[in-house]
């Protein structure tokens, strides 16, 4: 067993743009994936409710096996669903993820939500690629929640899977202030990334400082809004006037002026795209002088947040009335 003062210390800090997979047709994912590693994408965001970790695992399995890449190259991450929270399924949900992508570990797994479900006790049968329907990302809105599993709970067993070997580092995804601020009070290995929603519309600098305060890297997800996934009501974050005008000052695109900022506050990011040319401008951004946004600039988009979320669990969980951020 290796020490808990040895692991969880460090991530990978040359990965500070993830691939996202998130939402990409399930006829693309193959063509999607292979995209992004040609484009030199080499960390992946991966989840069992994206539905196509078994996809995702076939495309690397292959790039490994023909040495187009190694193993150790690629940064996976992936995340623990909300019906598996309970210490006795957490293990089982990792290995049915580790068996869809191919692989022997993660270098960092998350819990997904902050919320668990009431098991789903036939999905995750390793013998099958995939899973059979969407079961394990239903609600029911909201009377599926079982309130009877405390963070503590499945966090003591996240932590016995970094122990195990089968994971390489341990975080968390869209945990407030307080809940971060009790899962610490009582683990063995502390969160090393709390992955949110983050963007101009949605600065959380609060929950940001926290996390520099406690030694938590922050990661965004949907950096640029979500363009491609918005309500008829939600605005659009690439069409703001005053990141257009940036971007148009200094001759890049509006998704560029998105990461760079995100980069500068000090947030790794996760951002997709089915185009391939869109995949190569997006990762432009970590280039040494490729765009550094000057003090005005920063101060301009600090006055775009509306703290605005595109993700808004009180719509989905309403029977429960579960506002996981109010």
């Amino acid at each position: 067993m290796r020490s808990s003062s040895m692991v969880g210390m460090c991530i990978n800090s040359t990965v500070n743009i993830s691939f996202g997979t998130y939402q990409i047709p399930v006829n693309l994912t193959r063509s999607t994936i292979e995209g992004a590693l040609k484009a030199e994408y080499r960390g992946i965001d991966c989840a069992p409710v994206y539905f196509n970790e078994h996809i995702i695992g076939d495309v690397l399995s292959e790039h490994f096996s023909k040495n187009i890449l190694q193993r150790k190259d690629i940064f996976i991450k992936s995340k623990l669903p909300s019906p598996f929270h309970r210490k006795e399924y957490v293990e089982k949900a990792l290995r049915k993820t580790l068996s869809d992508l191919r692989t022997d570990y993660l270098d960092l797994y998350l819990v997904h939500w902050p919320v668990a479900f009431y098991p789903v006790e036939d999905a995750l049968d390793t013998s099958r690629r995939g899973y059979l329907d969407e079961s394990i990302d239903d609600s029911n809105e909201g009377r599926n929640i079982d309130p009877k599993v405390s963070v503590h709970e499945t966090w003591e067993a996240m932590e016995d899977l970094v122990e195990k070997g089968l994971v390489r580092q341990i975080g968390v995804s869209n945990f407030p202030v307080s809940l971060l601020h009790e899962l610490m009070s009582k683990c063995r290995i502390p969160p090393i990334v709390n992955q949110v929603e983050m963007h101009p519309y949605l600065q959380q600098t609060k929950l940001l400082t926290y996390c520099k305060k406690r030694g938590i890297q922050v990661e965004a997800y949907s950096p640029l809004g979500t363009p491609g996934n918005k309500e008829k009501d939600d605005p659009m974050v690439m069409d703001d006037p005053v990141l257009r005008a940036i971007a148009k000052k200094r001759n890049v695109t509006v998704a560029q002026v998105c990461l760079a900022w995100a980069l500068q506050r000090g947030t790794f990011v996760v951002v997709k795209s089915v185009s391939f040319d869109r995949q190569v401008e997006n990762l432009m951004v970590q280039q040494d002088g490729f765009l550094t946004l000057d003090g005005e600039e920063l101060a301009m988009i600090a006055e775009l947040d509306r703290g605005y979320r595109f993700f808004r669990p009180e719509d989905w969980w309403g029977y429960m009335g579960m506002a996981v951020f109010a």
